[in-house]
């Protein structure tokens, strides 16, 4: 069977440090920290209190009141994300589109849980008579992003979520990429929303030891590769991208950001939250994603790392980096941009594959801020970026982005090329 080559032509993005795909760009450019206290409710009582929460995001701009009590905020930010992407493609703008064959593959690790935990405690609070709301379900359920944004646009095609923890969003490029290169679509809007900064997510993760407890200095609590690193900081917010084939985005004259060229997925099937220690299956999950592109590992020059700043996660995948890559390692470019954003949880595959899109597309590595002590359990011969972006031609670059349960995805790029 003859496999479809697949390009990205549009992206959208909703960040703690920029409310669109340029000005994200920008600001990961500069180095910028989208950590700050928590505003969103009283966290003073709190392990952690502080998150990278949206500035500035008013959703009164994007749908009237009476829309906005349908949706919980994942939902929101996955319609801003996904109008933006699609915007961007232009795609709905092309006469010959085939509805049916452009599908929706949207991701969120946790769903709605803002609209969970507050219909709960309402109920709490009564006298045992239940008064839920009737959007209560379909807010709270971790698909509706996906089925809105179909609604949306009137794209028929394959239309459903992925839930693997943090690398749901990951997946969702990784099942859009598959489809598109068999030939079962012409194009997907997929990505991922997330929006846990609630007392719940917040004080859930704190339970775990999750978090960073950084309380006096939020701005540097984020620290991937730092030997005094104490956890993720919360993140929330959304990315999408448009995966089109090659020849239906070429028909219509649509720009090409960059090219995906593969996908590895495996599983560690070690721990629940843990990552397997020596990074066996990070290694693999790389391996797979350049085997399915007929790329050499000599061939990568950049890798966007899941790069945490938890205690357990930085090591095993810098090993993982270094069994697959060999010496090759200390002649490539890794950052973690989880320093300039937070963990996104379930939307970070997404917005992380978005600056690996940029990266490749515009010759410029985005950097690894907030770094101040070198871990010696890592290896100090490899080039983490650290604080400033570096100029470098780009031909290949990974994104990894790994979950809770041991869910692992490596998504492979190529600078475009006729």
């Amino acid at each position: 069977m003859e496999h479809k080559r697949v390009v990205i032509t549009g992206m959208g993005a909703l960040t703690p440090i920029g409310n669109n795909l340029q000005d994200y760009w920008n600001a990961l450019l500069a180095g910028t920290s989208g950590a700050a206290p928590i505003t969103r409710f009283d966290a003073s009582k709190f392990k952690t209190q502080f998150a990278c929460e949206l500035k500035g995001f008013d959703i009164s701009q994007y749908m009237d009141r009476k829309e906005v009590r349908k949706h919980d905020l994942y939902s929101q930010y996955g319609m801003v994300a996904s109008d933006e992407a699609v915007a961007d493609s232009g795609i709905l703008e092309y006469s010959k589109l085939d509805k049916d064959r452009v599908g929706v593959i949207w991701a969120s690790g946790i769903g709605g849980l803002i609209s969970l935990f507050y219909e709960v405690c309402d109920y709490a609070k009564g006298d045992g008579t239940p008064r839920f709301s009737p959007f209560f379900i379909p807010k709270m359920i971790a698909d509706i992003a996906a089925g809105y944004i179909s609604i949306k646009n009137g794209f028929h095609g394959p239309n459903f979520a992925t839930v693997s923890a943090c690398a749901s969003s990951a997946n969702a490029l990784a099942d859009a990429y598959m489809y598109v290169k068999a030939g079962k679509a012409d194009a997907f809007v997929c990505g991922g929303s997330e929006a846990a900064v609630t007392p719940a997510g917040v004080g859930g993760f704190n339970s775990m030891h999750a978090l960073s407890v950084r309380n006096d200095d939020p701005k540097t609590a984020s620290r991937p590769f730092d030997k005094d690193r104490d956890g993720f900081v919360l993140g929330e917010g959304a990315g999408g991208l448009i995966l089109e084939e090659l020849e239906h985005a070429k028909a219509r004259g649509a720009k090409i950001y960059a090219e995906v060229i593969g996908c590895g997925l495996t599983g560690d099937a070690y721990h629940m939250t843990a990552p397997q220690p020596e990074g066996l299956h990070v290694a693999r999950a790389m391996r797979l994603a350049l085997e399915d592109s007929h790329s050499k590992p000599e061939e990568v020059d950049y890798i966007n790392t899941h790069g945490t700043s938890t205690p357990a996660g930085d090591v095993p995948e810098v090993l993982g980096i270094k069994q697959f890559l060999g010496e090759h390692v200390y002649d490539i470019n890794i950052s973690s941009t989880k320093s300039c954003t937070g963990h996104l949880l379930g939307a970070a595959g997404a917005i992380e594959a978005i600056a690996t899109a940029m990266a490749v597309k515009n010759g410029i590595v985005p950097p690894t801020i907030n770094h101040f002590t070198d871990d010696p359990d890592l290896d100090d011969r490899i080039n983490y970026t650290f604080w400033k972006p570096q100029q470098r031609d780009i031909r290949v670059a990974l994104s990894n982005t790994f979950g809770f349960g041991g869910h692992n995805v490596s998504i492979a790029f190529r600078k475009y090329e006729e």
